[in-house]
């Protein structure tokens, strides 16, 4: 907190704060920062509500206490709430729909980690195809007899087949069609065939590519439209050597069509980083089977990215505050109502 007089109030709940967030925003003197705790929802946090411009919240569902996502009773208490900032490109501890209706402005830090969740996405690739798992926990186990019985294959010239082209699955194409020339395909229905090629990718509807792909990476957000967009049916259409990643957001994907899916052989294995439950409970099904490699929620978690993601942040929210335009709006269509609350709060209006 600035010792300064401060005409601009921002507040994040601890444990989480953005590595760095609080030294770029304390070098301004005039913005005031404050900590609220998991468990501190009473007394101390009402007047820090009610004065803030800014929340720079958590995008992590389960990590965040509930009464601290940004929903419409949250933001009864935060009148003068402008800007809520999400820690990561995902923001499920948002209600968009409910911050646009109170003209406050949805931001968050896509692109920030994008370089550590594509090299997870490989990570999982090779992982996968080359049996890596199996092999360790034979080994472990003492069930390995004969090595032959382990043979994986090489990703070299086979088909990804991407979902979501955004700053993530870009990178996966670039890193997929440079390093193991492999045919890139692509289901984004919000960029046009030419925006894809420049991508990297053809584009192609979502059944062509899960039949087509001998992996298939979920690389989009959680959306009314992507929620259990990956089901039963759509398993179904995948190649039985074929392997199914996942870095995105649990829920996309139907997790007990998944674990269906393994145990009648209908695909070859998954990649799962994102789960409906985080963490998962070490009893759920999926976490059973050996041809499936799990981690928690940690693809964006780089030493590299955190340190990106928390500079990105704080100069995204000071821009903001300052009235510059900012590149990363989850909800544009606010911008009418959010630059008149604006300018009755600091006296100038917000250059969009």
């Amino acid at each position: 907190m600035n010792n300064a007089v401060n005409n601009k109030r921002v507040f994040y709940v601890a444990p989480h704060a953005l590595v760095g967030y609080a030294d770029i925003l304390g070098r301004r003197g005039d913005v005031r920062l404050d900590q609220l705790e998991q468990d501190g929802a009473g007394d101390k946090a009402t007047p820090i509500l009610s004065a803030a411009h800014v929340y720079q919240t958590s995008a992590t569902r389960d990590e965040l206490a509930r009464h601290y996502h940004a929903s419409a009773d949250l933001l009864r208490k935060t009148p003068n709430l402008l800007i809520v900032s999400s820690n990561g490109a995902g923001y499920d501890t948002v209600d968009v729909k409910a911050c646009t209706e109170r003209g406050i402005l949805v931001v968050n830090q896509s692109g920030g980690n994008s370089e550590a969740v594509a090299e997870h996405v490989l990570g999982m690739m090779l992982y996968l195809v080359k049996r890596m798992g199996e092999t360790d926990r034979a080994l472990r186990t003492g069930t390995l007899t004969r090595r032959f019985d382990f043979i994986g294959r090489e990703v070299l010239g086979k088909t990804i087949g991407i979902v979501g082209l955004g700053n993530v699955g870009r990178r996966v194409a670039e890193l997929c069609g440079g390093l193991f020339r492999m045919q890139v395909l692509a289901y984004d229905p919000y960029l046009s065939a030419e925006e894809m090629r420049a991508r990297g990718a053809a584009k192609v509807e979502l059944e062509e590519l899960l039949r087509g792909a001998d992996f298939v990476s979920i690389n989009c957000p959680l959306t009314d439209e992507t929620r259990g967009m990956i089901g039963a049916r759509h398993y179904a259409l995948m190649q039985p050597h074929a392997y199914f990643i996942t870095t995105a957001r649990g829920f996309i994907h139907d997790e007990a069509a998944l674990e269906q899916a393994l145990r009648d052989r209908k695909i070859a294995g998954a990649g799962l980083d994102v789960w409906a439950k985080e963490p998962p409970p070490a009893d759920h099904p999926l976490l059973q089977f050996d041809n499936v490699i799990a981690t928690a929620h940690m693809a964006g978690v780089t030493r590299e990215a955190r340190v990106n993601m928390g500079r990105i942040a704080a100069e995204q929210v000071l821009d903001a505050l300052d009235g510059k335009p900012v590149p990363r709006v989850v909800n544009p269509q606010v911008w009418s109502d959010y630059a008149k609350r604006f300018e009755r709060t600091f006296g100038f209006a917000p250059h969009r």
